[in-house]
């Protein structure tokens, strides 16, 4: 062990004779997430009893990682399917947590030996390591061996937001005191964490730390267990302010540390679990880590990093998604209509030719209410004021097997009697009246039009503001004293529904109408782990 620094300033210069610091962070950040890890000491048996009822599972032969051999060492902790072999030697999704701890596994001679509580279970599965002490002192070493294939889940936020344990209570003693006090409810939430460690023993004494992914022992204080994308072995300088002495207080830590371990939470460049050692204490401390801290890696000297650079891969490109913008209100109370062009050229929308299935009829009653929306200032905008406005009915043609409900002048009148202080009201369709033209109807029209009286339809437009100002739907076509053109046997048509428009004002109860045009734009509206308090640490 020539090799090895006899003092802290050897090592010191060892390092920076023969590494350079690189900052490494996500993109767009100034700082990586650090949290803690332990090794848990627990009271086991061999054999199962009723004080001594939670096993502990080796790997089931069915447990399979597809694309791994069964002989392969280290078990994949994330990146690869996870499934069970059948007896018909089909692929399936693997037990989950439920499902074993409701005896999924019972009879499979799995046992590697039984614990007490189902909490010192769990606390080993997220911590990835333990030391079992069975009935007669002797310390049984286990470690992470594999998994069922499922993400982590977060007990401690299953029961926050189930309002089991308030928030600022949370910690690992109060959740072990909850689950002994509710054992039936406790099942139900630990079954929300889906994942499901299995372990392999690993020795028979007390000596020495277990052992990390690396396959070699962990270092109190010194070792972290990071993401894969980080080689083994690589060395960081970690800084940060943290409580290791009490929860109360965090003191200034900075640090070299080695990659040794992995985690499945453990997702990022910045990110790291600091090894603490075995035991409560360094479980406590574990406990209080969940802070932000600089990462510096160190890299050889040798190494040409701008050389290096030029081979990383790009990032994968964001998938194109399809875009939908919604109408936006300026200030001034304007909003874009989404067919305004196609009503400011006097033409209408084109319609298919065979449309065998009519809108259903609506009662007038019920569209006077839908259509009878106003703003503060009682502004309201009629949908079919232009065809009462001029005082004709809308053509007839021969073959019509359905028509449109009658309304009565009255409840029309109420209908377009909806307006601003100053009197005014917005049509659907004045593009068409002032072109002075009405729209053009497809000759397969299923729905004529409401008959009114020219009397009612006069006291319906006559409605004027302090200056005598009032707005027709179809001016044009009054003035023109023209009817809307007819036109032969209309074989099938799509029915017409009752525009009802819902306006959004402004202030100054300006208006506009959802659809009165098509514009010519497209108007879009674009669609738009951290780990637990306990690390979900899976070390292969």
């Amino acid at each position: 062990m020539g090799l090895r620094p006899q003092d802290a300033d050897t090592a010191r210069a060892f390092f920076e004779r023969n590494f350079q610091p690189v900052r490494i962070a996500r993109l767009g950040e100034a700082a990586g997430l650090l949290t803690g890890y332990f090794e848990p000491v627990v009271a086991g048996s061999r054999f199962p009893s009723p004080e001594f009822h939670v096993p502990v599972y080796r790997r089931p032969r069915d447990l399979v990682a597809v694309g791994y051999k069964d002989a392969s060492i280290a078990f994949p902790n994330k990146g690869a399917r996870i499934a069970r072999r059948t007896a018909n030697n089909e692929l399936v999704p693997y037990h989950d947590r439920g499902a074993i701890e409701a005896g999924a596994l019972d009879g499979q001679k799995l046992e590697i030996c039984w614990l007490k509580d189902p909490f010192d279970l769990l606390t080993m599965q997220i911590e990835g390591s333990a030391r079992v002490i069975l009935e007669d002192g002797t310390p049984l070493r286990i470690s992470y061996d594999s998994h069922n294939g499922y993400r982590y889940g977060s007990i401690e936020r299953v029961l926050v937001e189930r309002n089991l344990i308030p928030r600022q209570e949370m910690s690992a003693q109060r959740i072990r005191d909850w689950m002994a006090a509710h054992p039936d409810e406790a099942a139900k939430v630990r079954a929300a964490n889906r994942s499901y460690v299995f372990f392999r023993v690993t020795g028979l004494s007390n000596e020495g730390e277990p052992v990390g992914a690396q396959g070699v022992p962990l270092t109190p204080g010194r070792s972290i267990a990071v993401d894969r994308v980080h080689e083994y072995g690589t060395p960081f300088f970690i800084e940060a302010n943290l409580p290791i002495e009490s929860g109360k207080s965090a003191s200034r830590f900075g640090r070299l540390m080695i990659a040794q371990d992995t985690g499945s939470a453990l997702v990022g460049p910045a990110r790291a679990d600091l090894y603490w050692g075995a035991g409560d204490d360094a479980g406590r401390i574990a406990g209080r880590i969940r802070h932000p801290g600089r990462f510096a890696m160190l890299v050889p000297r040798e190494l040409d990093l701008v050389a290096a650079g030029r081979q990383m891969p790009l990032p994968v490109p964001k998938p194109k998604i399809a875009e939908v913008e919604v109408d936006k209100t300026d200030g001034k109370g304007n909003a874009p209509s989404a067919n305004a062009g196609a009503i400011a050229a006097g033409k209408e929308m084109s319609k298919h030719p065979a449309s065998p299935a009519p809108k259903p009829k609506m009662l007038a009653s019920d569209i006077k209410k839908e259509a009878k929306k106003e703003d503060g200032k009682g502004r309201a905008t009629s949908a079919n004021a232009g065809a009462t406005a001029a005082g004709k009915e809308m053509p007839k043609h021969p073959a019509s097997p359905v028509s449109k409900p009658k309304m009565l002048a009255s409840d029309v009148k109420k209908e377009v009697k909806n307006e601003d202080g100053k009197g005014r009201a917005t049509s659907a369709n004045t593009g068409a009246t002032v072109a002075g033209k009405d729209l053009r109807k497809h000759p397969a029209s299923l729905a004529l039009k409401p008959k009114m009286a020219a009397s009612d339809v006069k006291k319906e437009v006559k409605k004027e503001d302090g200056k005598g100002k009032a707005t027709s739907p179809n001016t044009g076509a009054t003035v023109a004293d023209r009817q809307p053109s007819k036109h032969p046997a209309s074989p099938a048509a799509k029915p017409k529904a009752p525009a009802i428009e819902v306006k959004k004002r402004d202030g100054k109860g300006k208006a506009n109408s959802a659809n009165s045009a098509n514009s010519g734009e497209d108007w879009r509206a674009t669609v738009g782990s951290g780990r637990p308090s306990a690390p979900a640490r899976m070390a292969n």
